[in-house]
């Protein structure tokens, strides 16, 4: 009870997960070391809030040392970015090291698989089967749905800008959960007992809303038209590249724009989502009815407002 839980992405964007499970683990007594790039101001609100911090880099193996040392748990979760299978072979070298062993839990996706559509999802499959391969036993979280972070992060601008979103799931079924929901689940796992092989789970989305309803309910919310406009995926992915371009610092990057303009164009194929949706198995989980993609919403439509609203 007294070794703290490494936390790893506790200061990352996309989703937010690391940032929720410091949060939550902490809120449970348990003692929280969270690793970070660099010693910002995200880094001094998780201090603030009662973590330690160090400063390291996953494809750093001699930083991961002392993030590392005596720990009862680790989540590892890594952005949508390339470089995954290096940065899980370097921590796995470190964790290897490190006796007992952590319970060592991972965030992953359902499209995680060696021969994926997706290179991201190919990666993702690797870096699972390094930490197999290092005899770590992880707990691997598949979680079959997008994130509702994803509306704000890859379409905020269009709708904004343009009153439009614009993606390739075409009427393909979208799958939703809430990062802090998926955090919550990863806490779950964290604070139990390592298991004595690796395990494998595919925690469901809490429902499954098509982008033609989540411009609906953006217009409902907002008050003004805002439609969706199906794409190919070439296209698609030739806009998130033309944003990460314009944008170095933003979350979309050219691997993200791979990955999920691929995963869009394979679901616009499909009549029923990879996991079928099932709220009531997530609110058993959680001990709470999952949130729902419009709660996110109406938490965040000054997000969606047009500049000269805002102003």
């Amino acid at each position: 009870m007294s070794a703290p839980v490494l936390v790893i992405g506790a200061t990352g964007r996309h989703g937010g997960t690391g940032r929720i499970v410091a949060e939550r683990v902490l809120s449970r007594g348990r003692p929280v070391r969270a690793l970070v790039r660099i010693d910002d101001e995200r880094a001094a609100e998780l201090r603030r809030r009662g973590a330690t911090t160090v400063v390291g880099d996953l494809h750093d193996r001699a930083s991961l040392v002392a993030a590392a040392r005596d720990v009862s748990a680790v989540y590892f979760t890594y952005p949508v970015a390339a470089g995954v299978v290096s940065a899980a072979a370097n921590l796995a070298s470190v964790l290897v090291d490190v006796s007992p062993k952590p319970h060592l839990v991972v965030m992953s996706m359902a499209v995680s698989a060696v021969d994926s559509p997706s290179r991201l999802g190919q990666g993702q499959a690797v870096a699972e089967e390094v930490f197999t391969w290092a005899g770590l036993n992880p707990t691997v979280l598949r979680f079959g749905g997008l994130f509702h972070e994803n509306v704000l992060l890859l379409h905020g601008a269009s709708i904004r800008e343009n009153s439009v979103i614009a993606n390739s799931f075409g009427d393909g079924p979208a799958p939703w959960i809430g990062g802090d929901d998926a955090a919550e689940i990863a806490v779950t796992h964290l604070l139990a007992p390592a298991p004595e092989s690796a395990r494998v789970s595919y925690p469901p989305p809490a429902e499954v809303i098509d982008h033609a309803e989540v411009a609906r309910i953006v217009a409902a919310e907002t008050g003004r038209p805002v439609r969706f406009q199906p794409i190919s995926a070439a296209a698609w992915r030739a806009e998130l590249e033309s944003a990460a371009e314009a944008q170095p610092a933003s979350a979309i990057n050219a691997a993200m724009a791979q990955h999920i303009s691929t995963v869009g164009g394979a679901l616009s194929q499909r009549t029923e989502p990879l996991i079928a949706a099932d709220p009531d198995a997530l609110a058993a989980i959680l001990g709470r009815p999952p949130a729902r993609l419009v709660d996110f919403l109406r938490r965040n439509l000054q997000h969606f407002a047009p500049a000269t609203t805002l102003a």
